[in-house]
């Protein structure tokens, strides 16, 4: 099956308990039968022309579209899954509870801006959830026409409300009686029941030709209008309730009839009293009733048709192509013309489904413009290819029961909208217009997670390129009045290393665009070469679009777009290219000024971070830093080592947020709690007095932290510790164990709490490893996984150099493609034999400009001790003392 064949049964499901649909011919389960009578209340009863139901599926967290009533599954597949956590109205209505109801695109968009970007037309919805005793079961949505400016009638809203209770009470009942209600497979499709209109009616009379004496059952004189007992039995009170045409076509009939020896067959069409068109079939013949006279009677059916259907003749004389479809995408219908234009027979089109019987129409392109139909419920225009080279005005006008297509062939246009295999945007309807829209809102969506400048150009690289059919991208940024190569691919390799660093007084397209502040656009190369004689062409085809980058009326730079061949640039594209300019120019804008302020923030948390932690015999100590890779943002990730008296204070620490302020706050607390270990205040002291420091400092900023003050010499050490995670421990033997230290709650909180302090001893040969929990977090996963997991590789590690610990701790985490955190590690190992003679804690003359004399290398360093004669640390104090 094709992935556009709507299944005529969906897959089979086993025994039926685990979720809904068909078994091979079986009649449908009970389960997608109360799914797809909800659903068809729902859609009448809220004035809809679409809906669906989905259910929690066998996935934690993911629901599964079971029930899709109006709208073709294959051309939806996108929406068939849909997680609870993600941000689209589904999500919303399934989580909390309570409906969502959109009235209209703006509101949709302002709320669920990723629904519309992919779904850009105007329509209203509504979304409920399908509730049990335990919460949520699924959500049942209804689509209907848009209601610009008015929001969702409060009766609508309960109406489905009401229905969504009364479906989660029925699946209720499935469950206690075994069978279960979630979902794993494809959507059942279901069609929905015709718009109401006058029932189909048939009625019989015979007419006596000799006699005139007519006959006739209630039926047809209900289509009448007579009473049964009030016919009066004769061809005039007949011919009384038809126009003179038709009385005459009928009298002409009966003289046929008459006149021949042969059976007669007619049909002819009458206007009834209310002035609908009635088939009639006539049927006569001559009867020779006792061989002794002859007779004629005229016998035939009058068929009321209610609201009829297309009539086929008249389609026939129309000089465009009609097909009718069902609103699941199946033919119903096609005339002559039609036939031709598609160059398919109807018997090769009636019954199929329209992207199978016609594979060129499954474009992406001509997909969008179907959905827009359908959702939107307004007429769609767009010409469409079909191969090799016919092209065709395609218009779709959507109705409740189905979709009316117009085929009309027309000449090849003057430019390709789009790309040159992809035509592209309609013209005319509200459904074009939002569809045109759909690159630029997507676009948007992704920028705004986009943070630095290699960041954004790689999002119009995934996003810009692949909607018009670009092979070429290249990003000039403007510095001091010249434009500088930001970003390039598909150009030949150094081919644009010419134009980096031009000044804006050079006469080439990127310079121009950006200083008249229009966009150029050139169909071929010809054109450019014609344009610009002399300058540099990379092909000898293709087509370039030249795009100013401007953000608040501040020049930021040019994008160059190309194309490997000649093509042409609708007004709609244009005005497109142009809206996508100003979108990447102000995401650009605001890269840059994050890039500055980044530069600071890596520069403070440069300064302030250890670069040389001290060395202490008996104990061997060593940090790392690492930055997450999203945003690529500084955090406020801390260690540091102190030496106290006879202690050795190990610290870590993580203050919330990013950025400069992260950086300062963290600064700040690294400097207290170094004040308060320097001056000899046990570990309880220094944690209570940092938290109060940081409430006086910044009330809101808050940060988790740990401090263990260890006594070389003996291994005891005593553990505080403030919302920060647990500390893992190596013992000599190898075995390896996440500690439990009772805390406090994170720093900056509450001013009056307190942090127990706990007593523990580091054995000769232990190893003691502290961390932030950027080191154990990753997405999707539970946090205890990640500690268990670095517990794992600790043990695994065994006796090793604390470098090699390190790295390999590291190098796992570094691997991780989605690291949203900085991290930090503290690596703390008691020497297995101790010293024989412990050396004096240092003096605390040190100055600041000595101390920088010790720097390492920059960001993304270790902080190590090196290891230098015990004659050199004691020339150091010296010095500081004279300095002093």
């Amino acid at each position: 099956m094709t992935r556009h064949e709507t299944p005529r049964h969906p897959p089979p499901t086993g025994n039926g308990t685990a979720a809904g649909g068909y078994d091979g011919d079986r009649a449908p389960d009970e389960l997608s039968l109360v799914l797809a009578q909800a659903l068809v209340s729902a859609v009448e009863s809220s004035g809809g022309h679409a809906g669906g139901v989905y259910l929690r599926s066998g996935t934690p967290g993911l629901l599964r579209l079971a029930v899709l009533a109006g709208l073709p599954g294959p051309l939806f597949r996108p929406w068939w899954r849909m997680h609870v956590n993600r941000p689209f109205p589904v999500s919303e209505a399934y989580r909390s509870g309570r409906p969502v109801l959109l009235g209209d695109a703006e509101e949709a968009m302002r709320r669920f801006p990723q629904l519309m970007a992919g779904l850009p037309f105007p329509f209203g919805s509504l979304w409920v959830p399908i509730t049990g005793p335990r919460g949520s079961l699924g959500v049942l949505a209804v689509l209907r026409a848009s209601t610009p400016g008015k929001s969702v009638a409060p009766a609508d809203g309960d109406r489905l409300h009401r229905l969504g209770h009364r479906l989660g009470d029925a699946l209720t009942d499935l469950e206690r009686r075994g069978i279960g209600c979630v979902w794993d497979t494809e959507p059942v499709p279901v069609q929905l029941p015709a718009a109401t209109a006058p029932p189909v009616r048939a009625g019989r009379f015979d007419w006596d030709l000799h006699s005139g004496r007519v006959t006739a059952d209630d039926d047809l004189c209900g289509i009448l209008g007579f009473a049964p007992d009030a016919f009066p039995g004769t061809v005039d009170a007949l011919a009384e309730q038809l126009v003179p045409e038709d009385v005459y076509g009928l009298w002409a009939l009966a003289r046929q009839t008459v006149e021949s020896a042969e059976p007669v067959v007619r049909r002819m069409r009458l206007r009834g009293p209310d002035g609908r068109s009635h088939l009639l079939e006539l049927s006569g013949r001559w009867t020779h009733p006792h061989g002794d006279a002859s007779s004629s009677h005229l016998t035939g059916f009058l068929v009321d048709l209610g609201a009829g259907p297309v009539v086929p003749e008249a389609a026939d004389r129309l000089p465009r192509g009609i097909l009718s479809l069902d609103r699941l995408g199946r033919i119903t219908y096609a005339n002559g013309l039609a036939e031709e234009l598609l160059g398919h027979s109807r018997a090769e089109l009636i019954g199929h489904v329209v992207w199978r019987a016609l594979p060129w129409f499954g474009h992406e392109a001509y997909e969008d413009h179907y959905r827009a139909a359908l959702i939107a419920d307004e007429p769609v225009h767009f010409l469409a290819q079909r191969p090799p080279s016919r092209w065709l005005s395609v218009s779709l006008y959507p109705g409740h029961d189905g979709v009316s297509v117009v085929l009309q062939a027309t000449d090849q246009p003057a430019y390709t909208p789009g790309s040159v295999t992809a035509p592209g945007l309609g013209i005319g309807s509200t459904a074009d217009r939002s569809s045109a829209l759909y690159r630029p809102v997507a676009l948007a969506i992704a920028l705004t997670e986009a943070v630095t400048a290699r960041q954004v150009s790689a999002v119009v690289t995934e996003e810009l390129l692949p909607a018009f059919g670009g092979r070429q991208l290249a990003i000039y940024l403007l510095n001091e009045r010249h434009l500088h190569l930001a970003w390039e691919t598909g150009f030949p390799k150094g081919f644009l290393d010419r134009f980096d660093g031009v000044g804006l007084d050079v006469s080439i397209p990127g310079v121009e665009t950006l200083t008249t502040g229009r966009p150029i656009f050139f169909e071929s190369m010809q054109r450019l070469a014609e344009a610009y004689p002399g300058i540099p062409i990379d092909a000898d085809v293709g087509a370039r679009a030249f795009l100013p980058l401007i953000a608040s009326g501040r020049p930021v730079g040019s994008c160059i777009l190309g194309f490997d061949r000649p093509r042409g640039f609708s007004p709609e594209e244009r005005t497109v290219l142009t809206a996508l300019a100003g979108l990447i120019a102000q995401a650009l804008q605001r890269a840059q000024r994050y890039d500055s302020e980044a530069a600071l923030a890596r520069g403070l948390q440069d300064a302030l971070l250890p670069h040389r932690l001290p060395e202490v015999d008996g104990v061997d100590t060593l940090g790392r830093y690492l930055s997450g890779t999203q945003g690529m943002d500084v955090g406020g990730d801390w260690y540091d080592v102190i030496e106290t008296g006879n202690e050795l204070a190990l610290i870590i620490g993580d203050v919330q947020g990013h950025g400069v302020s992260a950086a300062a706050t963290m600064g700040q607390l690294r400097s207290a709690v170094r004040a308060f270990a320097l001056s000899n205040h046990d570990p309880q002291e220094v944690m209570s007095g940092t938290n109060r420091l940081l409430i006086d400092l910044d009330p809101g900023q808050f940060a988790s932290c740990c401090y263990i003050a260890l006594d070389p010499a003996t291994g005891v050490a005593r553990a505080v510790r403030a919302g920060h995670p647990q500390p893992v421990l190596r013992r000599p033997d190898g075995r390896t164990e996440v500690l439990d230290l009772p805390g406090g709650i994170v720093l900056g909180v509450d001013g009056n709490a307190t942090y127990p302090v706990t007593e523990m001893r580091l054995d000769p040969g232990a190893m003691l490893a502290l961390f932030t929990d950027g080191l154990i977090e990753r997405p999707g996963t539970d946090i205890d996984e990640g500690v268990e997991r670095l517990r794992a590789t600790v043990e695994r590690i065994g006796a090793v150099p604390l470098s090699e610990t390190a790295d390999q701790v590291i190098g796992e985490a570094r691997a991780a493609v989605d690291r949203p955190d900085d991290i930090a590690i503290l690596l703390a190992a008691r020497w297995a034999e101790a010293p024989a003679v412990r050396r004096p804690p240092p003096a605390r003359t040190f100055g600041p400009d000595l101390w920088r004399t010790f720097r390492g290398p920059g960001p993304g360093h270790s902080a190590a001790p090196t290891r230098t004669p015990r004659a050199c640390r004691q020339t150091v104090v010296c010095r500081a003392t004279t300095a002093v």
